[in-house]
């Protein structure tokens, strides 16, 4: 099944990190996110969030692991969800997305699947997920 809806960022907090041993050209940093989901997709997500990126020239990868609680068509319950991508000052690029196994609660236990986010260019952030229960 495709559950999809919109998502918007309620909170992104910068979180403080040691230096690291080694030095890039793009800083590592990491930040707290907090979300808001509207549709199919419905309910809230609290994110461990980061990434190397260059504001000037947009470009950078990150990772992010995503705590939902919410409902996918109508279901409720809480699960994981990881996903990266690379930016290269347009679009995005090198995308994963996985439904975190064995990670689901109440009536979303047993989920399993994939999934994307896509930004429009009058910056709606949209999401989906592809997803199924184990039997």
């Amino acid at each position: 099944m495709r559950a999809s809806g919109t998502f918007k960022v309620a909170d992104f907090t910068p979180a403080p990190v040691p230096s690291p041993a080694i030095d890039t050209a793009l800083p590592v940093g990491v930040a707290t996110m907090d979300k808001q989901y509207e549709g199919e997709v419905a309910g809230r997500s609290a994110t461990l969030f980061t990434a190397a990126f260059d504001q000037a020239g947009g470009t950078g990868t990150y990772i992010a692991m995503e705590s939902f609680e919410g409902t996918l068509h109508g279901r409720a319950g809480a699960f994981n969800f990881a996903h990266s991508a690379t930016t290269r000052g347009e679009g995005r690029e090198s995308e994963f997305f996985l439904v975190v196994p064995a990670s689901g609660t109440g009536a979303l236990a047993g989920i399993t699947g994939t999934g994307g986010i896509a930004v429009d260019e009058d910056g709606t952030h949209r999401i989906w997920f592809d997803y199924e229960f184990a039997q």
